[in-house]
């Protein structure tokens, strides 16, 4: 049962207890000195003390003692306003103080009233210890939240029903150029080339309209987005939608994948080209043996009839024809061996990648009157698949200087060097730009990249007009391969 102050008619008390004591926030009343006349059930049950020990009491009985003198002097300058009532702490946390020693948050707010026996006041106050704690685990978990977003390394943005951004992660800053201060509230459209921006709004409403959770944006197509400096580049999507007491919220995760649909485009720009190298070598083989093979064993068979018919009636013209036809398949050997060489030499399985790249630089200096020198690592040996992609690239650039370069000396250089096996073949020739145009026929460069690539390793060329040409391919080999 809450107790009074006389200052109340005797005739009100009991009216006036049940109200206070129905209430379910706490009510104390203190005098001019600030000791407690009136304390409801609902301050015994948020305080824990009983009205019987709290009453007569200082006020301060129920503060932390370290907000006594500041609390007297609150009350104090509050007197002196003459204001009716005030929410206590401003902005402020006020506390409490319970029975055992807890100290607890609480909203207050505190009226004055001008009696005969003097100045009442009135603490109206809820325990918001739960209320506050819950909103400090939000805060906790909208700052994880946030630190977990600005560490995703896709873009993830969020829109409201009328589609401004309302969140925008670093990795979105990252990729569209925007900072967040930039965007935040802004039209999401502000992130799309200005052709998209009708359809992906329908796009949006239509998604909304269906229900369905979340899906990736696109269907399949690539879809586009537009940076701060206007460019435009492709990028990956899916998109959720999430209702909320505020209206429909839509989430969109990206990523941009500019280096991968680059990729994809070389990849099927090098798959073509690989594939016109492939017919290219095929035709020349095909030539190769028509023209040598094939007309030699066409002589050869001519030559063998006339034999066999005129063996018995002329032998000496029989004779020196046996002679023409064996120094003819001499010279069909050797074009059969030099055809199988440029397929397969059987020197670098035979001997080594030394000896086989010194054949070639020798037969290339023989066929081609340029000079070609070499500078090969003492010891050096590799396993497959690396000692064919290394002989293959020297092959190759071999084949583009006596095709293109106009040079008169090629110099060939092959080491190894700190897990990889470096490659250079450097011509006197004329050059060209590596930037300009390849010409229809010349895919010599696409293979040779094509060889390193399959092994994780770089081709790079540098030339321009008039001071030759570097080809330099780097191959990173295992140990257990070298």
């Amino acid at each position: 049962m809450a107790s009074q102050s006389s200052s109340f008619p005797d005739n009100s008390a009991a009216l006036l207890a049940g109200l206070l004591d129905s209430a379910m926030d706490a009510i104390i009343t203190t005098d001019t000195e600030q000791n407690i006349i009136l304390y409801n059930r609902a301050a015994e049950k948020i305080f824990g003390w009983p009205a019987s020990e709290v009453m007569g009491q200082p006020i301060t009985k129920l503060i932390p003692k370290r907000f006594h003198r500041s609390h007297a002097e609150h009350v104090r300058r509050f007197g002196a306003t003459g204001v009716t009532s005030r929410r206590m702490g401003g902005s402020a946390v006020v506390y409490g103080v319970r029975a055992s020693g807890e100290e607890f948050r609480v909203d207050a707010s505190i009226s004055q009233l001008d009696t005969p026996q003097g100045k009442l006041y009135t603490v109206i106050l809820r325990d918001v210890t739960e209320r506050v704690n819950s909103e400090e685990q939000q805060a906790r978990m909208a700052a994880r939240l946030s630190g977990l977003l600005d560490s995703a390394m896709d873009g993830i943005i969020t829109v409201d029903a009328a589609q401004h951004i309302v969140l925008y992660n670093r990795a979105a800053e990252k990729i569209f150029g925007w900072p967040a201060a930039a965007v935040l509230g802004q039209p999401m459209s502000r992130l799309l080339p200005e052709r998209f921006r009708t359809s992906h709004a329908e796009h949006v409403r239509q998604f909304g309209a269906t229900g369905v959770t979340s899906r990736r944006m696109g269907d399949g197509t690539v879809i586009y987005g537009r940076r701060a400096g206007g460019e435009e580049f492709p990028l990956d999507a899916s998109i959720s939608q999430l209702d909320t007491p505020e209206g429909k919220l839509y989430t969109v995760i990206l990523r941009d994948v500019t280096e991968r649909v680059r990729a994809q485009e070389d990849l099927a720009a090098f798959a073509a080209e690989a594939s016109a190298i492939r017919e290219q070598e095929k035709s020349r083989i095909a030539r190769e043996l028509h023209d040598e093979l094939a007309q030699s064993l066409t002589a050869l068979k001519m030559e063998t009839s006339w034999v066999r018919d005129n063996f018995a009636r002329a032998p000496e013209v029989a004779s020196s024809k046996l002679a023409e036809m064996l120094g003819l398949l001499d010279g069909t050997v050797a074009a059969t061996r030099r055809i199988a060489a440029d397929l397969r030499p059987l020197l670098l399985d035979d001997l080594g990648l030394v000896p086989a790249i010194e054949w070639l630089a020798q037969n290339f200096a023989v066929r081609t009157g340029i000079s070609c020198g070499l500078s090969l690592q003492d010891g050096l040996e590799l396993d497959e698949p690396y000692a064919t992609a290394v002989f293959r690239i020297v092959q190759e650039s071999l084949a583009n200087v006596a095709k293109h370069a106009g040079a008169t000396q090629v110099e060939v250089s092959v080491a190894r060097h700190a897990g990889e096996v470096v490659l250079a073949v450097q011509d006197n020739g004329d050059g060209f730009e590596p930037g300009a145009p390849r010409k229809p026929n010349s895919l010599g460069l696409v293979g040779l990249r094509e060889r390193a690539q399959l092994l994780k390793g770089i081709l790079q060329v540098a030339s321009a007009p008039g001071q030759g040409t570097r080809v330099e391919a780097r191959i990173p080999v295992l140990e257990q391969a070298a």
